[in-house]
């Protein structure tokens, strides 16, 4: 028997062959969503032989390590109870995990709250760059949500939508698109003139394929402005919900897109590295994550011509949805995905 995970963390054990057949699974229900290649027969040995080897903790062979990007580094420690500050935050990142970049992050985590406080958060930036040497961003979400009452002044989709309230809904959206890509450019250069190595646009559609668009316009705006600007983009979901269901981009509709089309509407808007996401069903266990994870980030790579930086941890990429991942799991999804699902970094 097998020691392995459910998709919610819980501790389970499974024969060696219940371990194939669910990887199998996993490969063809990505396959059949996105509309993708599957696994060849040898990749799905290897991620076998991977979920069935007794070690704790697995690795890349030698030479095949993949750069590690971070995001919402900064308050991260404090969600655990670790108080120390920002900088010192950042510090540990970089010189205790062995991250290769790190981000200055305020604790709402989104463009619209760090408007207001932009000032003190480009002093913070500042000293951050002062005491770090690693490429240092600063990232937020879009939060398109935060632009609808009783947050914002536009009227709430969610509530006028299950009315029938559609044009209004979908009007509502649009206006709220314009106010985000205005707080996010404005953010974004006031960071970038302060020093940051560049801006990440994180959890991407968390409010639908309007927050998308955002993110999108946002980057062409700040390409425009700064084009040695860097721009990572990592998205919230495997594919793009379709909230409002007309919106395009390029001549693209963004409802329904999964890694491997979203990250080419991402090159096209100006991102320089790609975070896609592989949802987890926690009902699962972690071969069949795996074997979703691994087909759809792979079609992913091979689709992208920037580097492509998969979400591992916390519910995505193949890791169970707890706080603090364990390290079985996590040391087996950040291998695979390497190995297998050919990332540029994790």
């Amino acid at each position: 028997m097998v020691l392995t995970r459910s998709g919610d963390g819980i501790r389970i054990e499974m024969s060696e062959d219940e371990v194939r057949e669910d990887i199998i699974r996993g490969v063809e229900d990505a396959a059949d969503r996105a509309d993708i290649d599957p696994l060849s027969d040898d990749d799905i040995d290897y991620l076998h032989d991977l979920y069935t080897r007794p070690a704790k903790f697995v690795s890349v062979e030698p030479g095949n390590e993949v750069v590690l990007t971070f995001d919402e580094g900064s308050v991260k420690l404090k969600r655990l109870v670790v108080s120390i500050g920002r900088i010192p935050d950042l510090q540990i990142y970089e010189r205790v995990f062995c991250s290769d970049t790190a981000e200055l992050a305020h604790v709402d985590y989104s463009f619209k709250p760090a408007k207001p406080i932009i000032a003190e958060e480009q002093i913070e930036m500042e000293q951050a760059l002062l005491s770090t040497v690693l490429p240092l961003y600063y990232g937020a979400m879009p939060n398109l949500s935060l632009y609808s009452q009783p947050d914002g002044a536009f009227p709430n989709p969610s509530e006028l939508l299950p009315k029938g309230k559609v044009d209004e809904a979908r009007e509502a959206y649009e206006g709220m698109i314009e106010h985000a890509v205005k707080d996010m450019v404005f953010v974004g250069s006031k960071m970038y003139e302060a020093g940051a190595d560049g801006i990440n646009f994180d959890t991407t559609g968390s409010a639908g394929e309007p927050d998308f668009l955002a993110a999108l316009r946002a980057t062409e705006k700040l390409k425009e402005k700064y084009p040695d600007i860097s721009i990572e983009m990592g998205m919230s979901g495997e594919f793009v919900l379709g909230m409002h269901g007309e919106i395009e981009y390029d001549g693209t509709n963004l409802a329904g897109l999964y890694p491997h089309e979203q990250v080419k509407l991402a090159e096209k808007a100006g991102v320089d590295i790609f975070g896609p996401v592989v949802n987890i069903d926690s009902s699962e266990t972690i071969p069949f994550n795996i074997g979703r994870t691994v087909t759809m980030m792979r079609a992913c790579a091979e689709e992208a011509d920037i580097p492509v930086h998969a979400n591992v941890g916390m519910g995505v990429g193949g890791v169970p949805i707890v706080e603090t991942p364990p390290t079985d799991s996590l040391s087996r999804a950040s291998v695979a995905l390497a190995e297998i699902g050919k990332q540029d970094g994790l």
